[in-house]
């Protein structure tokens, strides 16, 4: 679907102000971002840009998660990231986005119009700064994923995935050295759209699930909540996929 016909709530501007990648900006730029952002709302499914369009706008998601995904020829569809509250999406300086961004969730995103963004940038340093970490910090991420998914097992795909979160979303390292009993990870996905992202099948994943709860690496909260007892163990599962977390 175009984006432009698509049904989302927009308001009059984005309080930037909440969003940690924009602290430390000084304030006439976050001014002047301020001016050029807009909130949209989508629901879960529901494209936010199609492959090998040029979407009027970048974007910062507020609340939910969204997924990059890719069709190959034959139909398939394999998610190749997938971006949270606060993480930057879409491509200035080159319009042509090369994957379907889909809501994994229900998700609002501040919005940034592409043009206007684009004349920021090149006029203001500290933004242009920060946008340039922005691709650093997605590069990390591919980066990431392609360790990921060369773990040769499901369990270490897990591991390694669940050590992802880890990292990103929780403070480890009071775990680590021994100042907290375990960590809750919340996986932002369902199992389908997980084993998608692993490479495998729904069925595979809760096997690799109920192994590592056997083994007393993990307690199961719920479908997508675990709590974490034994970290040095879960970053031993995942192998070469230990993403750094081997050690405080």
């Amino acid at each position: 679907m175009n984006e432009l016909n698509k049904p989302v709530h927009r308001s009059s501007e984005c309080d930037l102000t909440k969003e940690p990648v924009f602290r430390g900006l000084p304030k006439e730029s976050i001014a002047a971002i301020k001016r050029i952002c807009r909130v949209r709302t989508y629901r879960e499914g529901q494209t936010v840009i199609a492959d090998q369009t040029e979407p009027s706008f970048t974007g910062c998601i507020a609340e939910g998660i969204l997924r990059m995904q890719k069709t190959l020829p034959d139909g398939r569809q394999h998610i190749v990231g997938l971006l949270v509250s606060h993480d930057m999406f879409g491509r200035v300086f080159h319009h042509r986005s090369n994957f379907d961004v889909e809501a994994a969730t229900n998700a609002r995103v501040c919005c940034f119009d592409r043009r206007a963004l684009e004349d920021l940038l090149s006029r203001d340093a500290a933004l242009e700064r920060l946008f340039l970490v922005n691709v650093l910090d997605e590069l990390d991420a591919a980066r990431e994923w392609i360790i990921l998914l060369g773990c040769r097992r499901v369990s270490e795909r897990l591991a390694a995935f669940l050590l992802i979160l880890c990292r990103r979303w929780t403070n480890v390292h009071g775990v680590l050295s021994g100042n907290a009993d375990r960590i809750r990870v919340h996986v932002p996905i369902g199992r389908a759209d997980l084993a998608n992202y692993l490479g495998t099948r729904p069925e595979t994943i809760s096997r690799a699930v109920h192994a590592l709860a056997d083994d007393g690496v993990i307690a199961i909260h719920d479908s997508q909540t675990f709590d974490i007892l034994n970290l040095p163990r879960l970053v031993a599962t995942a192998g070469n996929g230990g993403f750094g977390l081997e050690r405080p």
